[in-house]
């Protein structure tokens, strides 16, 4: 069992909620008036006067200790920890300074036409809605030459700069020359969203998004990342480096409190699950979610369909 020594739960105890909410989730954080505020998730939830109170549920408080608890539905040891781990460097992510200088980004010229791809993404189960909107995004667009689909990460402006490019049936998959890691596929929800949903390929995300939309469910309701193919951890798993592209969607969005990994079922996918369940920070909630069966999330997809399993790419040669 976890231990946290007293003279800790006592520090961790005299953070109030404001100076949490100022300083870790800004943009939670909403005023209403002079001196008193409200939450973006909770607007019957308001703070004054060091107090905080979630009038529609009767409960109230003074620190953030409270808050992550009675709110977040946190148990003790973890809220301490989620506390503690903000503040000191012990629990935090690796610095931002492995990530590289811009590279020039040499993007394939797209074709004026997307019938290909979209007829492959099809075949592989992918929905409709979740093709149009990528097409549309610029997350997504088929080549003039090949005939290959190229899945693209931006920057915070915007601004391509990462390429994962794949055969339509045609057996080939790579990154794109000058493509950086750190900014690979990716939905992020369309609105606030505390879970994050971490994928080996582009093509496992859009088949989770399509699970998602089969159920009913808001499929950009939460975060959707992909690590740019297969995460190799460390010989020994507690000295791996958290993957770049999760390194740096963390750090963007600092209201994600929980992490669910859909990693492939394969021995591959397993330990780089083990690996990461090791290594992330302590305040984060972190579930593994593989695919009830299939390799990996298109195949699961494609079962519940009652798709063939025929369109498979080989695993990227660039790792």
């Amino acid at each position: 069992m976890a231990y946290i020594p007293p003279e800790q739960v006592a520090e961790a105890r005299q953070m109030d909620l404001l100076t949490y909410l100022q300083q870790y989730e800004p943009q939670e954080l909403k005023r209403i008036s002079p001196g008193v505020y409200t939450t973006k998730s909770h607007d019957s939830l308001k703070l004054s006067n060091g107090k905080w109170m979630w009038w529609s549920r009767g409960i109230g408080g003074r620190s953030a200790l409270d808050y992550l608890i009675k709110v977040q539905g946190m148990a003790f040891l973890q809220a301490v920890e989620t506390i503690l781990g903000k503040e000191t460097a012990s629990h935090s992510l690796p610095p931002p300074a492995e990530e590289a200088k811009c590279r020039t980004l040499l993007l394939p010229p797209a074709s004026a036409s997307s019938q290909k791809l979209q007829q492959y993404l099809s075949e592989r189960g992918i929905s409709r809605e979740l093709i149009q909107f990528c097409l549309q995004s610029g997350r997504l667009y088929e080549t003039r030459d090949h005939r290959s689909a190229v899945f693209v990460g931006t920057d915070e402006t915007g601004n391509p700069r990462y390429g994962c490019i794949r055969g339509l049936w045609r057996d080939f998959l790579g990154d794109v020359n000058g493509s950086d890691k750190h900014y690979s596929f990716c939905i992020p929800a369309s609105e606030h969203s505390p879970v994050l949903h971490v994928f080996e390929s582009a093509i496992d995300l859009l088949s989770y998004g399509t699970l998602k939309q089969h159920h009913g469910a808001d499929w950009k309701g939460e975060h959707l990342l992909s690590l740019a193919g297969v995460y190799q951890p460390a010989a020994k798993p507690a000295q791996s480096k958290i993957p770049a592209a999760l390194s740096r969607f963390l750090r963007l969005h600092e209201e994600v409190t929980t992490l669910v990994l859909h990693l492939d079922r394969d021995a591959a996918g397993r330990r780089a699950s083990q690996a990461l369940m090791q290594i992330l920070p302590q305040r984060y909630h972190i579930r593994d979610r593989p695919p009830p069966s299939g390799k990996d999330c298109n195949d699961y997809l494609c079962s519940k369909l009652g798709l063939p399993l025929t369109r498979r790419a080989p695993r990227s040669r660039q790792r």
